[in-house]
């Protein structure tokens, strides 16, 4: 559907490994500094990978309510905190039913996570059984907040209640593309008509015993845990797979004519963005990046933007060798000759790979590079891989006026997605 409404994003906070908020996390990454380091949130000397990018985040410090940690999972909790920063960021006044405060009807929420409450749930179930020294578990040792980890939906319910949001709520989880797509779907219910405001990003809080002996069993985290601040290497040849991470990002987004009538400040607008299935292998690639790059073409077509306009990508990056090689070749095949002069760079390199709500805080990233002109590098980059051979910004950033830029990822289920991020001044209406 095609109605001429346009979105921008007016809004943008963060929860991150390493720092706190927007401006925290901005100076982190333009820095170059890494925030992995060896796990702390469990004894992990039984695990292959013993590293990953932890968020020092304590709800109550962050101005969440005694209730609200008791009620919800780690991974709500960052979402509610980077929610408030955005929407505050924004100048709304969402929630605050004044004259001021947008139609509620046309407020909608849309958060991706790829694992939920995979903290809280384990916990639980270490409660209920004793630490699994029993197989019939007692219910009495469960909390009674217990059934907001299991259903998917609890993240944006707290959302739509906090800001009173009456428009659609939606929860999305396609897996470590879930922050792209929530993103990408929270646009298109702008641009469709149904909402004039959107809360869209996503969340992740999978540093759990559970879920790093699930990625272990795959040997797709890595193996360096002497030296875990440079553990994610990636495009690098030395690099032996992706640090776990955690955190969320929320994004405002808008329709442009009624961010236009309240003189809202503008970072960037979404001009494209477009998804595709491999349905080839639940965690395998294929190696020509074909569907990657059929969703970078199509995310532009939507723009109307050619190849060339294209001036930073933000790359999915993971560090494992058939991702950073599949990438590579997906960008070489969707941007064709411009591939070999566009400034690229892996962010989990800093921050890790937060599973689903690492494709909002890179949407994040990517918003700002476009708003500041500059391009956050790839940290850790010092040995070429020859299957890796495009410009990745290795390790300090660069000062570069960017008008068009991609954010692309790659998720298990053969999920690629990609979306188009274009400066306010490229296009008058």
């Amino acid at each position: 559907m095609t109605t001429g409404r346009r979105v921008v994003i007016t809004g943008i906070g963060v929860v991150a490994p390493g720092s706190m908020g927007r401006e925290g996390f901005w100076d982190m990454i333009t820095a170059g500094r890494t925030a992995t380091r060896r796990i702390t949130f469990f004894d992990p000397s039984r695990f292959r990978s013993q590293v990953a990018a932890e968020v020092d985040f304590d709800g109550r410090q962050q101005g969440l309510t005694a209730h609200e940690v008791f009620r919800n999972d780690r991974f709500v909790q960052m979402a509610m905190v980077a929610a408030d920063e955005a929407v505050a960021d924004s100048g709304l006044a969402l929630g605050s039913g004044t004259l001021e405060a947008p139609d509620p009807d046309r407020v909608g929420v849309v958060l991706g996570s790829a694992v939920g409450a995979t903290m809280r749930l384990e916990n639980e179930y270490v409660a209920v059984s004793d630490a699994g020294t029993h197989w019939l578990v007692d219910p009495q040792y469960a909390s009674r907040f217990l059934h907001h980890a299991l259903v998917p939906s609890c993240g944006a319910t707290e959302l739509a209640v906090r800001f009173g949001a009456h428009g659609p709520a939606t929860v999305v989880s396609t897996g470590c593309t879930s922050g792209i797509d929530a993103v990408g779907y929270g646009s298109q219910l702008i641009e469709d008509g149904d909402a004039d405001v959107v809360l869209a990003g996503a969340s992740d809080a999978p540093i759990s015993p559970i879920s790093m002996a699930c990625f272990d069993t795959i040997r797709a985290t890595t193996g360096n845990n002497d030296d875990p601040a440079h553990a994610a290497r990636p495009f690098d040849a030395r690099r032996d797979g992706f640090v776990m991470g955690e955190g969320s990002a929320v994004l405002v987004l808008e329709e442009l004519e009624h961010a236009r009538r309240r003189g809202a400040d503008v970072y960037c607008e979404v001009s494209g963005y477009a998804n595709r299935c491999n349905a080839h292998h639940m965690t395998g690639l294929r190696p020509d990046g074909v569907e990657m790059a059929e969703a970078i073409r199509l995310a532009l077509d939507q723009g109307r933007i050619d190849a060339d306009e294209v001036g930073y990508v933000n790359a999915h990056g993971s560090g494992t060798k058939q991702n950073d090689r599949h990438e590579t070749a997906a960008v070489k095949l969707s941007l064709g000759p411009t591939a070999r002069r566009v400034s690229m760079s892996s962010i989990k390199s800093m921050i890790g790979h937060s599973l689903g709500a690492i494709g909002s805080i890179e949407i994040a990233a990517t918003a700002l590079a476009v708003q500041r002109g500059v391009v956050p590098p790839t940290a850790n980059y010092a040995v070429p891989d020859p299957e890796c051979d495009l410009d990745y910004v290795p390790n300090t950033a660069r000062e570069q006026k960017v008008d068009v830029a991609l954010s692309v990822g790659s998720g298990f289920g053969g999920f690629q997605s990609a979306i188009v991020l274009a400066h306010p001044t490229r296009r008058t209406p």
